[in-house]
């Protein structure tokens, strides 16, 4: 009997033939699963050989780091929530012109869930983007580019035109991290944590997947009604108090919300709806034309390529996510992305590849956002949706 933990995908129900499946096993089942492959004539190889090692080796680096005195904030390593925390303070007090910082509500553990809205206050009733990271709590790089984000914004909306554009014409609202809870669990005790850490009556297994718990075909394909599994939706739709929050908050602002963003890792894809079905969204074309140009600026940075169309065809289909609960909810461009790597180092990407993946983003972002100030006329769809499509 081997007990895996599936990193990709993240169900047995999504595992397909012809596929690539990466699992973590401990190492006193690896002799019998490599037999067990071999039998099946499965081809596998080891791509991290001692997990423990790798999780180490991104926690020693942060013991023998410096803390500075004064406020020099160090984008290229990972940071745990209450450094994430300060450095929000830190933002607000430091832009108070172009930053503002607020709270939606609370988590399940009683945080507070933290907003960065950035933007000129040049007038009132502005379109907006929303983005949040830290869904899933093992997804560091996530948090990671959010705050990669902001800074980008404020370092550069002075001196480069295109983010001056979006900066006056729009608002941000940046939740660096959504699963606050989860997010400290993976810092604090499980690296690989995923859920959030809300209790369930009845069950030991704690948390909920918090991109099944939405409001939209939920608990259907591609998550699971068992509170112990990794994609559990949860005992019914917004249970979660992160989820709630922000779709409460989100309701209120839907008339100015025009695009919603998530960052996730990994698989190298921008993705957008549905997920819940092979269907193709009504204005397929616009997003179509935004995720192919989002992507060819990505690839432009280093050379990477990302796939991208809609979820369900492009990575499988999976109900209540907060993507399709967005563009149900009247947001027209809804999108997830999923970055680095493919699989090589999975979610422990080294803290050396933070600068390059936030870069190469960063300029994906900024494509979708200035495709929220140009007029899309709906022209000839740029290819049938359910064929993988890569940049150029």
């Amino acid at each position: 009997h081997v007990t895996v933990d599936l990193w990709r995908p993240n169900s047995l129900t999504l595992i397909q033939a012809d596929s690539d499946v990466d699992v973590h096993i401990g190492h006193g089942d690896i002799r019998e699963l490599k037999g067990r492959l071999k039998g099946a004539h499965i081809y596998h190889r080891v791509l991290i050989s001692n997990l423990q090692k790798e999780i180490e080796k991104q926690l020693a680096v942060r013991s023998t780091r410096k803390r500075r005195s004064d406020f020099q904030y160090d984008y290229e390593v990972y940071h745990s929530l209450d450094e994430i925390k300060s450095w929000m303070f830190e933002m607000n007090r430091t832009h108070p012109h172009v930053v503002d910082m607020f709270s939606i509500g609370r988590s399940y553990e009683g945080r507070p869930l933290y907003i960065l809205q950035l933007g000129k206050r040049t007038h009132p009733y502005k379109k907006a983007v929303w983005m949040d990271c830290g869904v899933h709590a093992r997804e560091w790089i996530g948090p990671a580019f959010c705050q990669w984000f902001v800074k980008e914004a404020l370092n550069s909306y002075r001196t480069d035109p295109v983010m001056r554009r979006l900066m006056n014409h729009l608002n941000f609202y940046i939740m660096p991290v959504f699963n606050v809870d989860g997010y400290h669990y993976s810092w604090t005790t499980d690296r690989l944590w995923r859920k959030t850490r809300s209790r369930i009556a009845r069950y030991q297994c704690r948390g909920v997947d918090a991109n099944r718990n939405w409001k939209v075909k939920w608990c259907d394909e591609g998550a699971s009604s068992h509170p112990c599994d990794e994609t559990y939706c949860g005992p019914y739709p917004e249970s979660e108090p992160e989820v709630k929050a922000v779709a409460r908050f989100l309701r209120k602002q839907r008339k100015r919300v025009k695009a919603y963003i998530s960052i996730h890792a990994y698989a190298q894809m921008l993705l957008y709806p549905y997920s819940y079905k092979y269907a193709t969204i009504p204005n397929f074309t616009c997003v179509e034309s935004v995720a192919h140009n989002a992507v060819n600026a990505l690839y432009s940075a280093y050379g990477v390529r990302y796939r991208y169309g809609p979820a369900s065809t492009t990575l499988y289909v999976s109900s209540g996510s907060s993507i399709d609960w967005a563009y149900k909810n009247g947001i027209p461009y809804t999108f997830a992305f999923e970055l680095r790597d493919t699989g090589h180092y999975g979610f422990l990407l080294p803290e050396s590849l933070i600068n390059p993946t936030c870069t190469e983003t960063t300029r994906a972002v900024k494509t979708i956002a200035s495709g929220l100030l140009k007029k899309c006329s709906r022209g000839k769809p740029a290819a049938a949706p359910g064929h993988p499509r890569f940049s150029l």
